[in-house]
């Protein structure tokens, strides 16, 4: 589990959101508040945010936005390249960060294991240090409140930031429209 953040993504049936706190740690000291660790990629289309070492993490999306550009965007056929290239890859192997990919049709989380885990309810995910906070508050407003997808995002977040001391209360959130109407 990183000690760096909390990111979570939900994908309803017609928004995809995402939000990150901004804070940056090292060891048990804060460094900076207001980080972005959200994205959007590929010409706005694909949510991206990342959790753990952020030189890392920007490798990563720099990788992540090239396998997108040769797969025109096409986030599942990406996903899967991605973890492909990021596990055999010896250097890339090594770094430490997880990932958050969504658009409004899928939602991943990638890892240096190899690992694309498409959440059970393809709805909601979370990582980072108060992604456990984070994905049960979601659940739990999602099943018991009448919320858009940017609010539960929200409200989620702060709910972790209240728990986790590695994630604090200056969220951001990127959102994303469904065109079909």
């Amino acid at each position: 589990m990183f000690e760096a953040t909390t990111i979570l993504a939900c994908r309803g049936d017609k928004k995809a959101v995402i939000g990150g706190d901004g804070q940056v740690t090292f060891g048990n000291t804060v460094l900076k508040n207001n980080a972005t660790k959200i994205r959007k990629l590929y010409n706005g289309q694909i949510l991206a945010g990342f959790a753990g070492s952020t030189a890392d993490a920007f490798n990563l999306f720099d990788m992540f936005e090239n396998i997108l550009e040769q797969k025109k965007g096409d986030l599942y056929k990406s996903v899967i390249e991605f973890s492909k290239e990021w596990r055999k890859d010896k250097m890339l192997r090594r770094l430490e960060a997880m990932m958050i990919v969504l658009n409004c049709e899928h939602i991943f989380i990638l890892s240096g294991t190899g690992d694309v885990v498409e959440p059970e309810d393809g709805k909601i995910a979370a990582i980072g240090s108060g992604g456990n906070y984070a994905i049960s508050a979601a659940r739990a407003l999602d099943r018991h409140a009448s919320l858009d997808e940017e609010t539960l995002v929200k409200e989620s977040l702060k709910i972790a930031s209240e728990l986790c001391i590695y994630t604090n209360d200056r969220i951001k959130t990127f959102v994303l429209e469904s065109k079909e109407a």
